[in-house]
């Protein structure tokens, strides 16, 4: 099972407050191309997507390029833009073998309960040589994180209840996998601390769900306290890990 149950709740904070601006998704489009060249009639699996917001960039960046959006929560896909998205998960995707040429998972690694058996149902339907991206945070790596600076208990959620960078490598070494890259990328979360304040959801965040009420309460103190002193745009730093 996922970490947090994305009910309908969960889905309408996550469609509200967690998609991403122009200049943050362009950080991520130029990162993601160092590793594949989109071209006509490739296909590209969205696994786990959502609410489709990556699904609707990748056509919007490559509008010959298809895109298969597979999520597991009704709820998020009901709260879906775009359509279609597929019932399925990383372990049982609804597609042919060898008929996607490369996998996206965004923030969706830490909700897969048996890494081996979903990287040998990703070697299944990816095509030789394909690329798997992997957008996550991931234990240890935290010191970009805005949730971390003012939810200190995230850190401890984050080491406990996330993949390592390791293991999920090594969990996708039995189907065959290596590692193609591994670099940080800075994104623009928001266009300040005070606009991340005022719409900020806890149902959206799977770390602050993970944390007790009282630890909650005090980060929101020491947010909405910040964001009265500090002004510029909200930046983290999140990882992309790229095997083959």
């Amino acid at each position: 099972m996922a970490l947090i149950a994305y009910d309908k709740t969960d889905a309408a904070a996550f469609e509200a407050t967690r998609h991403l601006s122009g200049d943050a998704l362009g950080a991520w489009r130029a990162a993601i191309t160092r590793y594949l060249d989109p071209r006509p009639g490739m296909r590209l699996l969205d696994l786990g997507c959502g609410t489709g917001s990556w699904s609707q960039a990748f056509r919007a960046w490559w509008p010959a390029t298809g895109v298969l959006a597979v999520e597991p929560s009704a709820a998020m896909r009901e709260r879906a833009p775009f359509q279609p998205v597929l019932a399925g998960h990383a372990a049982d995707i609804p597609a042919a073998d060898a008929s996607v040429d490369a996998v996206w998972l965004s923030t969706v690694i830490h909700h897969v309960p048996d890494l081996p058996a979903a990287a040998r149902e990703i070697r299944r339907v990816l095509k030789p040589g394909g690329p798997v991206l992997i957008r996550s945070a991931f234990p240890g790596r935290h010191d970009g994180l805005t949730l971390c600076r003012f939810w200190p208990e995230a850190i401890t959620a984050l080491n406990d209840s996330y993949p390592a960078v390791a293991t999920v490598e090594e969990a996708f070494a039995t189907a065959g996998f290596t590692t193609a890259g591994f670099e940080p990328v800075a994104q623009v979360s928001a266009p300040s601390l005070e606009h991340a304040a005022t719409h900020l959801r806890r149902e959206a965040h799977t770390l602050l769900q993970l944390i007790s009420d009282d630890a909650y309460a005090r980060g929101v103190r020491r947010l909405s306290a910040a964001a009265r002193t500090t002004t510029g745009p909200q930046i983290d730093v999140l990882d992309l890990l790229v095997l083959r």
